[in-house]
């Protein structure tokens, strides 16, 4: 099986149910928003779960049969209410600094943040409002392990202060 198939070279990707879609319509926005994520996050290492999650994700965007379980979410509580627990108490905007990761992951964040405003911008055509909340709470997942990346690593956060 080759990489190519040329069934895109007029502009159009194929979804689940057989239908073409314009390659720059907001749900293949969203879809590559997802997917420049997910990619970044293989570049981070050690989220192999959550890569997972975005591809079923994208995956049931595109028309895929597939369920999203709200208990995924809830793991990612778990973990941020577990680290939170473990470092000082936030008070202050900061600055995203610090270890190598640690920034790695801060980027990661605006890209999660991004997916979510292009899954925001298609509106309706959404049916899982799961999919939102797991972005959502990704975006704060992946803020809070930057944190406490740093935090293992005994390196001060920077406050920002107007």
């Amino acid at each position: 099986m080759s990489v190519y198939t040329k069934t895109g070279d007029k502009g159009t990707t194929g979804t689940f149910s057989g239908k073409r879609i314009l390659k720059s319509s907001k749900l293949i926005a969203a879809i590559g928003s997802i997917d420049e994520l997910n990619s970044y996050l293989g570049i981070i290492g050690g989220l192999l779960g959550i890569q997972k999650n975005l591809f079923t994700i994208n995956s049931i965007l595109i028309g895929a049969k597939l369920a999203f379980s709200a208990d995924e979410t809830k793991k990612l509580e778990k973990e941020i209410d577990e680290m939170e627990g473990r470092m000082p108490v936030l008070a202050n905007f900061i600055i995203y600094s610090g270890c190598k990761k640690s920034c790695e992951l801060y980027f990661a964040r605006a890209l999660a943040r991004h997916a979510e405003r292009t899954l925001v911008a298609l509106g309706a055509n959404i049916n899982e409002p799961i999919i939102y909340k797991y972005i959502n709470r990704l975006s704060d997942y992946l803020f809070t392990l930057a944190r406490y990346t740093n935090f293992k690593n005994k390196i001060k956060e920077e406050m920002w202060k107007s």
